[in-house]
């Protein structure tokens, strides 16, 4: 048998036909094509809404948030102008080539540059774009129900059946009652019950990023609005909360001297105690700051004690226990026996041992044996347990043991009026002169409390008294934002917990009757993720509501045994 056909004329209905599937398939074809095909443009909103999908999906997210993080890395270990100039100053000397390509590139002011804050607002607006949406979305599962049972409950990941003499409405009335109590979102669908569970997993989840947003707001809060400042007390004296006041001071681009917290304290005593003896000797045991304070200009006189990480809270503002140290009280008399000089001077310690080292600077009133004004500097060296003639000039121990002190006796000009900053703790020795003994050298000498050193040519004297002070260095911190941040940190562990260990999961029974009029009980479960315990949680629900409608005897034409309990079948299955 053959088979003919016939090809129509081009002008035939039946060519025209060909001729535009012809066409057609030429549109569909993937072979290159020679004329050019013109797209349309997406145009400016198009741009806009293609840019604004990309920053709001949560790869970018992901990716802007990485970004933070390492933007972070060279705060930490480069030097950063808003906490330390001086640092910066002798990177940028140090390092002639990288320092002016760290200026450029923002690197000593990482937080407050456009790079990295360009970071954080795209950030910041991504996770809102994030959230939004799929806040309203879940609102919408929320007010909806779960949805009807599927045709086929055999082709879920976990089904289980039986038959039951039960009447089947009595049967999804009990399973309303069983899903209700163990949490379950139900309601009655014809004739199945439809349940749902695990919604926690999307409150955690949007719980995660809103805590994320969160803490990226009390961040910026916090360094916008915080200040931090340092201060050196002597035991006798005191504080009062002013920029004045401070020894070093810094603060965020919107705090104003009006934001300080207005509270004074006096250090009443300070104690440290340390290992006397075995290998941790000198280690400090307890350090301990007895002060006086008052709220306001007004406030009631309290006393507390700070210890180290025990800070004190004084509405918002934090006042930490830092460093310590000795300040020996010296007295300085001129040649007729006036007293010029009469005061408590810190010394910066320079070991674990406390071995101590500073200046006293005499500026007024002191005259020499010639009646001319000048001006008088001691270099101070401090050991609180000397080990005695013949051992290092290293305090054996940091509390006052044996305390011995070694000063080396200058006059002239301190420069202390030149108009150029100097460290209180160091001496400027270009126009002083030095005191010379006896023999001709540098006159220096090692005294004890209650000792004193005479000037040669009857310049005077300096005396050590017995009462050797110890000062505490405080830092005084104002930072809003924390309890925000710490909220945020635990709101964040707690959404993340839950949106990686809960699992949404669906449940369906249905109920109808069989050909015989017995009833067919078939139970089903279905999790948005894959998971062994929606299997067994189905084993166990269905475990229970068989003890409610027990299992009826087969059919006598089915050779299968009848089964005592349900039995769940897993991986979409089918009980045959």
């Amino acid at each position: 048998m053959s088979t003919t056909s016939k090809t129509a004329p081009d002008d035939s209905p039946g060519g025209r036909e060909d001729q535009g599937l012809g066409d057609a398939g030429a549109q569909l074809s993937t072979a290159p094509r020679d004329e050019p095909v013109n797209l349309p443009g997406l145009g400016v909103i198009g741009w806009a809404r293609w840019f604004w999908r990309q920053l709001t999906s949560m790869r970018v997210a992901l990716l802007l948030l990485l970004l933070l993080s390492l933007g972070a890395i060279p705060g930490s270990l480069i030097p950063q102008s808003g906490s330390d100039a001086s640092k910066v100053d002798d990177f940028r000397k140090a390092h002639k080539t990288l320092g002016p390509i760290y200026d450029k590139l923002g690197l000593f002011h990482v937080y407050s540059s456009v790079w990295f804050s360009a970071i954080y607002i795209l950030l910041f607006i991504s996770l809102i774009g994030c959230i939004v949406p799929r806040t309203w979305q879940f609102v919408g599962q929320l007010r909806s129900r779960p949805p009807a049972a599927p045709k086929r409950l055999t082709r879920l990941p976990a089904y289980t059946t039986w038959r039951t003499t039960a009447d089947p409405e009595q049967v999804r009335t009990d399973a309303l009652a069983l899903l209700r109590r163990r949490r379950f979102r139900v309601h009655a669908v014809g004739d199945a019950v439809a349940a749902e569970k695990g919604y926690a997993r999307e409150v955690g989840n949007l719980l995660f990023h809103i805590a994320l947003i969160v803490l990226l707001v009390a961040f910026a809060t916090g360094q916008l609005y915080k200040s931090d400042g340092t201060k050196l007390v002597v035991e006798g004296d005191g504080f009062s909360n002013s920029i004045l006041q401070y020894d070093d001071f810094q603060s965020g681009n919107l705090f104003t001297n009006d934001d300080l917290v207005p509270f004074s304290f006096d250090l009443k005593d300070f104690k440290g105690t340390y290992e006397l003896t075995g290998p941790n000797r000198g280690t400090p045991r307890t350090y301990e700051a007895k002060i006086s304070y008052n709220k306001g200009a007004y406030g009631k006189e309290q006393t507390t004690t700070i210890q180290v990480n025990q800070p004190l809270d004084i509405d918002g503002a934090k006042v930490y226990l830092v460093s310590h140290g000795y300040a020996p009280v010296f007295t300085v008399r001129d040649g007729s026996g006036k007293v010029v000089f009469h005061d408590a001077v810190p010394l910066l310690p320079l070991d674990g041992n406390s071995t101590g080292s500073g200046v006293v600077k005499v500026m007024d009133g002191y005259k020499n044996p010639q009646g001319v004004s000048e001006q008088l500097g001691f270099q101070v060296f401090f050991l609180p347990t000397w080990g005695g003639k013949g051992s290092p000039m290293l305090s054996q121990f940091p509390g006052l043991l044996n305390p011995m002190i070694a000063l080396n006796a200058y006059h002239g000009d301190l420069g202390v009026d030149s108009g150029i900053p100097q460290s209180v703790y160091q001496l400027d020795k270009s126009h002083m002169k030095e005191f010379k003994d006896s023999k001709g050298g540098l006159l220096k000498q090692q005294l004890t409390p209650g000792q004193t050193m005479t000037l040669p040519g009857g310049a005077g004297s300096i005396t050590v008294d017995k009462d050797i002070k110890e000062w505490a260095g405080f830092e005084i911190v104002q930072e809003s934002g924390g309890r925000w941040m710490l909220g945020g940190a635990l709101a964040a562990i707690f959404g993340l917990a839950a949106s990686l260990f809960i699992q949404r999961r669906r449940v369906w029974v249905r109920a109808v009757p069989g050909p015989d009029g017995v009833t067919v009980v078939e139970m089903a479960g279905l999790g948005r993720s894959e998971s062994a315990k929606v299997p067994e949680e189905l084993g166990d629900l269905a475990g229970l509501l068989y003890d409610q409608a027990p299992g009826a005897p087969d059919p006598s034409d089915d050779p299968s045994p009848s089964p005592d309990s349900p039995v769940v079948l897993a991986e979409g299955a089918e009980k045959q």
